[in-house]
């Protein structure tokens, strides 16, 4: 008997234990942040980790985490602060840049940075065979774009000079007012050249060196675990020249596609921040004052772009290569109503391209919104009340705004123009694939500044630009995107950029919808996520105060 009360009272203790030890169990979230560990969902499988080929915001938020350029964002005032080079100097006429490369800087193997690694990554960036489609990020250098369109075939032509081991020189062809910004762009970051040649020859594209164990940056972290479809898992890199700085131990880029499996996910303690909102969600939200919720002005514009010249389709190709055609696919979108009852984030109407107040410049043409002269144009065109239009396919990737969005243009299109839609969806990097290759018709689209100034929205569309994908050409406009760079007075640089937007509004391959609010869900742990006009957020400066 003695031995059964034993017994029953050490199971009795052993649950007043176990219940004493049984609070409320902590979710992912808050163990990670214990553990300074931030899980972002990054919305999608990215594209690349490659940093000169990469497009997307979704693929720079890691890539700017593994790699570093000579400078770097100031994460609140977006202002050039050393990077790679701790100090720099230019000529009086701001045409040669001088930076002085730290001794300390290390790649995460632990070789040193050096100028030739700067040297042979732009080469790289602009050999044309290589075919990068962010390689205008670099024109305003000396012969980088006759190097790039193959008019030079020598790049120790193209102005840049590594003179030591620690020095490197940038020639410019003109002046630029936001040089030091904009070599804080992705498309600006170094990468490790045995590396490169390691898996092929330095123009080769897709080779497997951006994968785990095989992958050297140079940034705050590096590559610890790629689980295709599920994560990208990035750890602090201990080569770093500012590693005690860096407060994270790590970062988990989730690759969740869906908005609302998304906010389930944040709801239920699995991520510290999300990529997007569901608009349904976002009205909730902002009626419960929720904590949570962000919606960030930035500059970025949502558009359509127009293929106008369709290889596989006559009819459509005839069509589309219209300019009549195109202004009257714009004039009937209803902009006000895509911003309040779709997106439903605060969204502005969009009637040109270039987001007010684009480093000081806003755009004074407008695209109209007329249902009557639409369809005189198209009835002009040859379509009266859309009699004899081929059916057109309007693509778009993956996501609930996107798809929403899509269905509400196909309707307008229906309604008020006669012109059938097809809707084509596609994951992420299928979708950039596609456009890059000009396999559509219409295509959804968006952009966001790469640097606070109207050409980093107008530039794009000039021609040949590997980023202007509507295969649309205008002497007049390439010229007046040409005068911009030249061009040292401010009043008559915007004078420049206001004709421009004039000349992409009547040549119309792009159909101007919305300028988006950064909308996004974060938890009060994480520190140093600050809004700003460029989305840049970065991780080195971001930090995870546990709650008490």
């Amino acid at each position: 008997m003695q031995g059964i009360r034993l017994h029953l009272s050490l199971c009795l203790m052993g649950l007043i234990v176990c219940l004493a030890g049984c609070g409320p169990q902590e979710d992912t979230a808050t163990r990670k942040a214990r553990e300074g560990i931030l899980v972002i969902n990054n919305s999608a499988e990215p594209s690349s980790l490659d940093p000169q080929q990469i497009t997307g915001l979704l693929e720079a938020r890691i890539v700017s985490a593994l790699f570093e350029g000579l400078a770097i964002y100031d994460p609140q005032t977006l202002q050039a602060m050393p990077g790679v080079a701790e100090s720099w100097s230019s000529s009086a006429d701001g045409k040669v840049w001088t930076f002085k490369l730290r001794p300390t800087a290390r790649w995460s193997n632990g070789d040193p940075v050096l100028s030739s690694d700067f040297l042979f990554s732009y080469e790289r960036m602009l050999t044309p065979s290589f075919g990068a489609e962010y390689a205008s990020m670099l024109h305003g250098v000396r012969g980088a774009k006759d190097f790039n369109t193959g008019k030079i075939k020598d790049f120790s032509q193209v102005g840049f000079k590594a003179p030591d081991p620690h020095t490197f020189v940038i020639e410019l062809e003109n002046p630029i007012p936001y040089f030091l910004q904009l070599i804080c762009h992705s498309s600006w970051l170094p990468v490790h050249p045995s590396t490169i040649l390691k898996f092929g020859k330095m123009d080769t594209m897709n080779t497997p060196w951006t994968r785990p164990g095989s992958l050297i940056g140079n940034g705050a972290f590096q590559l610890n675990a790629w689980e295709v479809a599920r994560q990208i898992v990035i750890k602090k890199n201990p080569y770093y020249w500012n590693e005690k700085q860096v407060a994270l131990q790590g970062v988990e880029f989730r690759t969740i596609t869906d908005m609302f499996a998304e906010e389930r996910a944040f709801r239920g303690g699995e991520l510290h921040l999300t990529g997007s909102v569901p608009p349904y969600k976002i009205v909730q939200l902002k009626e419960q004052n929720s904590p949570y919720l962000r919606l960030d002005t930035f500059l970025s514009v949502s558009f359509i772009r127009i293929n106008t010249a369709v290889e596989r389709n006559e009819a459509v190709r005839k069509a589309l290569s219209d300019s009549r055609v195109r202004q009257a696919l714009g004039m009937v979108i209803d902009r006000q109503k895509i911003a309040e009852r779709v997106l439903r984030a605060g969204e502005i109407p969009a009637y040109h391209l270039t987001p007010p107040g684009t480093g000081g410049f806003t755009a004074h043409s407008q695209w109209s919104q007329d249902v009557k002269e639409a369809r005189r144009l198209l009835a002009e065109a040859g379509y009266p009340d859309g009699r004899g239009f081929p059916k057109l396919e309007y693509l778009f990737n993956t996501s609930e705004s996107s798809q929403l969005a899509a269905q509400a243009y196909q309707e307008m299109w229906r309604q008020q123009l006669g012109i059938q839609v097809e809707l084509r969806n596609l994951d992420w990097k299928v979708y950039l694939s596609a456009l890059h290759k000009g396999d559509y018709q219409l295509a959804r689209s968006a952009w966001t500044g790469d640097y606070n100034d109207p050409n980093t929205f107008l530039e794009m569309f000039i021609t040949g630009n590997e980023l202007n994908q509507t295969n649309w050409s205008d002497p007049e406009y390439d010229r007046l995107i040409g005068a911009a760079a030249k061009e040292t007075r401010p009043l008559e640089r915007q004078e420049i950029f206001q004709q421009a937007e004039i000349r992409l509004r009547e040549g119309a391959p792009i159909i101007p919808i919305v300028f988006n609010k950064n909308k996004f869900l974060i938890r009060p742990e994480v520190q140093g996520w600050y809004p700003n006009l460029l989305d840049e957020h970065p991780l080195r400066a971001v930090r995870l105060v546990p709650s008490p």
